[in-house]
């Protein structure tokens, strides 16, 4: 007969047993797919149109790659551009008719550190009643800081919290942006000069940089929390961007990135001072995430400066 104390010992590993196990399953489970938000400023308009095209057209071409990819996307327009180009206005129509929603990027793009919080709240109620009509019962109150500028002052940052979260707002964060907008007017003037191998060249440098952006953003999100948040990425309804779509979706697809909603993406702790801005604010860009702990964001290997001297 053995001694009990040999038993109980027994009798403890086998019980063990199942909870090693589970342990060793779940180290080795691959980590989830990092989720991607899209989304989409200054619609109808942004950047200049090389010959021929159209803002109808450049929308369409977006909405085109987005429904190829099953790709979510929120918009976010500036109203005043439907007076100042009339024709760019169905444009509106064809994102909402893809069933895509649009929000509130403040009726003429001013910067909230160039203004006071007043003139800024108007901007944001002037946008209303053509969001209403374009969202019917949609979900359209979410804001993007025109320039992600939210207050040069506490002050002035907190009175116009204040009044979205009256209005019932949620406020758009971005956590990857690889400064898109920057190759737009390098590509109608390369177009416009019929330089096929400056096209070429811009083509290869937004893939590098879209793809360094990436590493770089998760590489933060895992220095502060040893995962990945769900990321929410700006882009513009830029010409070259329609352009582009198609194989930026398929670069973020091949580094294993999933798309889901703004919505489901800002559900996230990291968002949460955003989804209530009656909350204080707390950081929510990745960078200022680290500053906060003390820490220092890594450099960005992205040259928008470089990009000016194209096509001249």
């Amino acid at each position: 007969m053995k001694p009990l104390h040999r038993t109980v010992a027994a009798l403890a590993w086998l019980i063990a047993l199942p909870n090693l196990a589970l342990a060793s399953a779940a180290l080795a489970l691959p980590a989830p797919a990092p989720e991607l938000a899209l989304t989409f400023d200054d619609l109808p308009v942004h950047g200049p149109l090389p010959p021929g095209q159209t803002r109808v057209g450049v929308v369409t071409d977006l909405v085109a790659a987005l429904d190829a990819a099953k790709a979510p996307a929120f918009g976010f327009i500036n109203g005043a551009h439907t007076q100042q180009e009339p024709s760019s206005a169905p444009a509106l129509a064809v994102w909402r008719a893809s069933g895509r929603p649009l929000g509130n990027h403040t009726w003429s793009h001013p910067s909230l550190n160039a203004i006071d919080a007043a003139t800024f709240e108007a901007e944001v109620a002037r946008n209303e009643p053509l969001l209403r009509d374009l969202m019917g019962e949609g979900d359209w109150r979410w804001l993007r800081y025109p320039f992600l500028a939210e207050g040069d002052t506490p002050e002035k940052r907190g009175a116009v919290r204040k009044a979205l979260a009256a209005g019932g707002y949620r406020i758009a964060s971005v956590t990857l942006s690889f400064g898109d907008y920057a190759w737009n007017a390098p590509y109608e003037r390369c177009l416009a000069k019929g330089d096929a191998a400056a096209v070429a060249d811009l083509e290869t440098r937004f893939l590098a940089a879209a793809a360094s952006d990436a590493d770089r953003a998760r590489a933060m999100s895992k220095a502060l929390y040893g995962r990945d948040i769900p990321y929410v990425l700006l882009m513009h309804v830029g010409a070259f961007d329609a352009r582009m779509l198609p194989r930026l979706l398929a670069l973020y697809q091949a580094r294993g990135f999933t798309f889901t909603t703004l919505d489901k993406a800002e559900r996230d702790p990291f968002y949460r001072t955003d989804l209530d801005p009656s909350l204080p604010p707390e950081p929510t860009t990745l960078e200022n995430a680290l500053r906060a702990r003390g820490l220092t964001p890594p450099a960005s290997a992205i040259d928008l400066a470089g990009l000016d001297g194209v096509c001249r």
